[in-house]
């Protein structure tokens, strides 16, 4: 159960790293971010019909969402950066939710019965002494992966340096040479990117709904807070919690009580911890 536990918690941890990112570098909440990710595997599904090998179909589907990251950068976040502080972060809000909000009703509308299911072959594997899914393992390996790589990159690479310290300072980023603009565009893209990979993750355990939007934006929601907005090691920390939290209440007690649970602890976060668990105190 522990080790399923980790598993969901990977996918997780890297649903909360693309909110949180957007969040730390901008100080917007997208609120579309889940049917962003739900936009990804509906492409996804559509290009395997179309006859496209799986591996292609997943970068399809992982292009345009970042594509969408990209427009929506470019379009409605304009007048949100623009704006300081809560007004920031109470525009973007508003504008996120009605982007999420289209995106649901026009795949509702065109696909009300969609969903991605990668079906991953091979022998169940065992590991200290539990038998573990092929397709759970995969999406684990693909979790920490893009886990570990997005941390290299933030810390070692040249790029990487420029949008921790638009994070750190906007203004000062500025006054070295650093376009916080541009910065931002790319992480909109990244983040969107990370919803995609995120839905194409969970397929490889359970399907992916047209209707799941909702609740990979709430899971995403807790896993920031929870961890910390602006903090990605923080992100996966509370990820693996979580969804250990999450797996173990599921059996216990059923999966929509789990929801309750969820939202729970991250109420009792706020109150013992506002900046998270590995958020920096301000």
């Amino acid at each position: 159960m522990l080790l399923d536990g980790t598993a969901l918690g990977l996918q997780f941890g890297l649903l909360g790293v693309g909110l949180t990112l957007v969040y730390g570098l901008g100080g917007i909440l997208n609120l579309a971010y889940g049917q962003m990710a739900v936009m990804g595997a509906m492409v996804v599904t559509l290009t395997m019909r179309a006859g496209l090998p799986a591996g292609w179909a997943v970068a399809v589907g992982l292009l345009t969402v970042g594509a969408l990251g990209l427009l929506l950068d470019a379009t409605i976040m304009r007048p949100v950066y623009r704006q300081q502080g809560e007004h920031r972060v109470l525009l973007s809000l508003l504008l996120t939710l009605g982007v999420g909000i289209v995106i649901d009703g026009l795949l509702m509308w065109r696909y009300p019965i969609g969903s991605l299911g990668l079906d991953i072959g091979g022998a169940a594997v065992e590991i200290f002494g539990v038998r573990m899914r092929t397709g759970t393992l995969l999406a684990s390996v693909i979790s920490v992966t893009t886990g570990g790589l997005m941390l290299a990159f933030l810390r070692m690479s040249t790029l990487g340096k420029a949008i921790r310290s638009v994070i750190q300072d906007e203004e000062g980023s500025r006054l070295v040479g650093i376009n916080p603009a541009a910065v931002r565009r790319l992480i909109f893209i990244l983040s969107g990117i990370l919803a995609g990979l995120v839905a194409v993750t969970r397929s490889m355990t359970s399907p992916v709904g047209v209707n799941a939007g909702i609740d990979f934006t709430i899971l995403a929601l807790i896993v920031a807070v929870v961890g910390g907005l602006g903090s990605i090691s923080g992100a996966f920390v509370a990820g693996i919690l979580l969804g250990m939290v999450s797996t173990v209440s599921a059996f216990y007690i059923g999966q929509y009580i789990t929801t309750i649970v969820l939202l729970a602890a991250a109420a009792a976060t706020i109150l013992l911890r506002p900046t998270g668990l590995l958020g920096r105190n301000t």
